[in-house]
């Protein structure tokens, strides 16, 4: 009798079909962990540029910067700053309102774009006001600001930060701005300035070690005599009606030792020289700067004395220019860790590769819909096939039965480790298995009774033949 078509199996077919998925998928997978990693790293690890406006060119301010940046690439750290050239404030302040910058040099008494905030302090430039001796026709030798009334003033730089500057002084110290004649002077003018014998007194506003400032000094006292230095006796109250205005003291020697220019400190207004940028810039970005900024300042000061200069910005959230939020957090202490920074990340490349995984199970399993079915068919085969055993009426027969319910096995076990079929399936399998175990073990007793009947009933004499077994059945 044949083998029962119900019980044949096409093994090829599954086999083939998990070996072309099988290594595809894994290698998928681990491209899609890798992807995801590398992102990760390139975010997190990938320096910041940070373009910063700075003029003019030639300038101190110009010269600080570039050796900022090169310092910054010398360390290798996680800020590049790329210099933008300007041909002054005004410029490097349009730049970064209209978002061609990063960051800004500019005076702290300047009109700001909206919402910027400070991020260090490059220098506190000072105002120094002297008088040089009594010119002549002179009605008399300038000793304070409240003498300059009808006087003519040479006023050091262009635009109006040191002209409204000079103007706030003159009006709190009791003196009309609008009866004293100002001349303006650009920086590559002072020696004519300090040649011009029309003028009374002269103002500067920089760094107290700027050269400038003590050779202009020094060349009107050869000129003219030995200054007055004029102090500005209402600096507290200049500094507390105008917050962009500090009051401070110019030491005494700041310009000469010999002879001693001034011969004893004098008050004075300062106002600040600083790197700005607008507050939506990167927190993180910006902690980042400063750290490394203050991290480079010391190994500056050999080739470029102006870095000593740098200092920390008023971290006060009443200041008159508020400190950029990530500065104030380098310089309280109170940077985020690393996994305050990243944690977001993390949680969303975890919950990402949780995805993945769910992707991948799914496909898997919609990859392998058709395994599960057949295998589902061969279930249903082999539980028919029980039947067919119950009536097989020779032992052939039975062996073939069990040889393809052999492959059957074979076959959902493969489908099992390779997770085409669940563990319930596998049991219910099981289930069938051993019931059609059972049918072939009880027929093959029933079979074996009828030939033993067989043989006894035969003429010679009742002597037992042996019972043929086919090559397929052994």
């Amino acid at each position: 009798m044949p083998v029962p078509s119900d019980l044949s199996v096409r093994r090829d077919t599954s086999s083939r079909r998990r070996n072309r998925f099988g290594p595809w998928l894994a290698l998928a997978s681990v491209l899609s962990v890798l992807t995801v990693a590398l992102a990760l790293a390139y975010c997190v690890w990938q320096p910041a540029t940070l373009r910063i406006a700075v003029g003019p060119a030639g300038s101190d301010d110009q010269a600080l910067i570039a050796a900022v940046a090169k310092a910054f690439d010398a360390r290798g750290g996680a800020v590049r700053l790329v210099p933008i050239g300007t041909d002054g404030t005004l410029q490097s302040l349009n730049l970064l309102g209209a978002g061609k910058a990063d960051l800004a040099v500019a005076r702290g008494d300047l009109a700001m774009p909206a919402d910027t905030n400070s991020v260090a302090i490059l220098r506190r430039n000072f105002v120094v006001l002297w008088a040089p001796a009594a010119r002549k026709g002179a009605a008399r030798k300038i000793m304070e600001i409240a003498s300059l009334t009808g006087r003519r003033i040479g006023v050091v730089g262009l635009g109006d930060a040191n002209l409204n500057l000079l103007r706030v002084i003159l009006a709190e110290s009791g003196v009309n701005p609008q009866k004293v004649t100002i001349a303006q002077f650009s920086i590559d003018r002072i020696s004519e300035m300090t040649q011009d014998s029309t003028l009374d007194a002269f103002m500067m506003v920089g760094a107290l070690d700027d050269k400038a400032i003590a050779t202009t000094i020094a060349t009107t006292a050869r000129l003219r005599g030995e200054p007055k230095f004029l102090s500005v006796d209402v600096s507290d109250a200049i500094a507390e009606r105008h917050p962009l205005y500090e009051s401070e003291e110019i030491p005494a020697s700041a310009f000469s030792t010999t002879p001693q220019r001034p011969d004893d400190k004098i008050d004075t207004i300062a106002v600040n020289h600083l790197i700005v940028a607008p507050a939506s810039l990167s927190e993180d970005t910006v902690a980042t700067f400063t750290r490394e900024l203050f991290t480079v300042r010391q190994s500056l000061v050999k080739d470029l004395p102006g870095a000593s200069h740098i200092q920390k910005p008023d971290t006060d959230k009443d200041a008159a220019l508020p400190a950029h939020p990530g500065a104030a957090a380098f310089i309280d202490g109170n940077e985020r860790t690393f996994m305050d920074k990243y944690s977001d990340y993390i949680w969303g490349v975890v919950l990402l590769l949780s995805g993945l995984g769910s992707v991948a199970a799914w496909l898997r399993h919609y990859l392998r819909r058709e395994e599960r079915s057949e295998n589902a068919l061969h279930r249903d085969r082999l539980l028919n096939a029980i039947s067919s055993a119950r009536e097989a009426t020779s032992l052939d027969d039975l062996a073939a039965m069990q040889s393809a319910a052999d492959d059957i096995l074979r076959e959902t076990l493969a489908c099992h480790e390779d997770g085409a079929i669940e563990d319930g399936d596998l049991t219910a399998f099981g289930l069938v298995l051993a019931q059609f175990h059972q049918a072939i073990v009880d027929r093959r007793a029933v079979i074996a009774q009828m030939s033993d009947a067989d043989v006894a009933a035969k003429p010679d004499g009742g002597v037992l033949q042996p019972f043929p077994i086919s090559t397929a059945a052994r």
